[in-house]
């Protein structure tokens, strides 16, 4: 268990790049590490170690992808992560309301689970995020996240810092404190272009 989202983050990458096995992904060379799963006990959105350490234009970018509905250019002009979390698949059907609505007429519910696959609509591009699964076990709102794999060089802190948000929301509409975020990751990787700048991160941070 990691204390906070950046802590999370510098931990996974320092275990890719030091013990990650040689793979591809997209043809792209990785440092992979299969089934990771992170445990952030105080999930912040507004995490000192990333806002020090992390690209402001790449969190700039995975915060669009979260709130802007608007095609993703650089993903093949997918749909966002705020498309299909707030219009799912382009019914009107906002699924971070649909949880708030759930846990509050149920705080015992085990199935305030939503999914940012659109499998009708989702013909090239697969969101790596795929299930956001909320509850409350012990009076506070606990997250577990399912993502088929993510790149914890250039894009893994900006999904921990709205993923928190995300947490963050349903909390305060429930009216209840934040618990904790479990990340489970199939493939947690590093691309080869990305060593160097994790590396001085680390350095930087240690």
């Amino acid at each position: 268990m990691s204390r906070t989202l950046g802590e999370a983050w510098l931990e996974i990458a320092a275990r890719i790049l030091e013990e990650g096995r040689e793979s591809s992904y997209d043809g792209l060379p990785i440092l992979e590490i299969a089934h990771a799963t992170l445990v952030v006990e105080h999930p912040d959105p507004d995490d000192a170690l990333i806002a020090r350490h992390a690209n402001p234009e790449r969190l700039a970018w995975m915060r669009a992808n979260f709130v802007d509905q608007s095609l993703v250019a650089e993903l093949g002009d997918a749909r966002s992560y705020a498309s299909r979390l707030f219009d799912y698949a382009g019914t009107g059907v906002d699924q971070v309301q649909w949880v708030i609505d759930r846990l509050r007429d149920d705080p015992t519910s085990r199935s305030a689970a939503i999914t940012t696959f659109e499998p009708a609509l989702d013909t090239t591009y697969i969101p790596c995020v795929s299930l956001l699964d909320f509850w409350i076990p012990a009076g506070a709102v606990d997250l577990v996240v399912y993502a088929h794999s993510i790149d914890f060089g250039s894009k893994g802190y900006g999904n921990l810092v709205q993923l928190a948000d995300l947490q963050q929301r349903v909390a305060a509409a429930l009216d209840l404190p934040v618990g904790t975020l479990t990340f489970i990751v199939k493939s947690a990787h590093v691309y080869a272009t990305e060593y160097e700048y994790m590396r001085d991160v680390l350095a930087a941070a240690s």
